[in-house]
């Protein structure tokens, strides 16, 4: 795939430059794909520029494609907002259901560090499922995880 190709019926949307080539518009700043692809090589590694690129191109295209399905879910349920639930649900019926337990840990231990930092700051309440809007933390995507996930 080169570099302008956009995937046919993709959700990411594209703009013509001034010599009539398009151009996608909605990418992963590049410093950061980059950072995380570093992260999971040894120090001495190098990553082509190219490389950079594909990589870009697919983690946006992999958020858009995944966000698109849980905005659609939202707008059948007549909600606004996408949460962490409806991410979760579209992962699933994508067939990305095996990296669905990991990411519940993540959120919970997301929703452990949030409460911390709560009870540290003396935030609006003592409770760990509120955070300091005063807003109840969505922590519905924990039933039925029994953990097993070392921090």
């Amino acid at each position: 795939m080169t570099r302008n190709t956009l995937i046919p019926n993709s959700p990411l949307t594209s703009i013509k430059t001034s010599d009539g080539t398009k151009e996608p518009d909605m990418y992963l700043p590049i410093a950061n794909v980059s950072r995380i692809m570093k992260k999971s090589l040894p120090a001495n590694a190098k990553i082509s520029k190219e490389a950079k690129e594909t990589v870009q191109e697919c983690v946006s295209e992999f958020i858009s494609f995944v966000t698109g399905e849980a905005s659609e879910k939202c707008q059948r349920e007549k909600r606004k907002t996408v949460n962490g639930d409806d991410l979760l649900w579209a992962m699933t019926t994508l067939g990305f259901q095996n990296y669905v337990g990991i990411l519940k840990a993540y959120l919970a231990k997301n929703d452990i560090v949030l409460a911390r930092n709560i009870d540290e700051d003396d935030g609006p309440s003592s409770s760990p499922h509120i955070n300091d809007d005063g807003a109840k933390i969505n922590t519905n995507y924990l039933h039925g995880f029994n953990g097993g996930v070392e921090w």
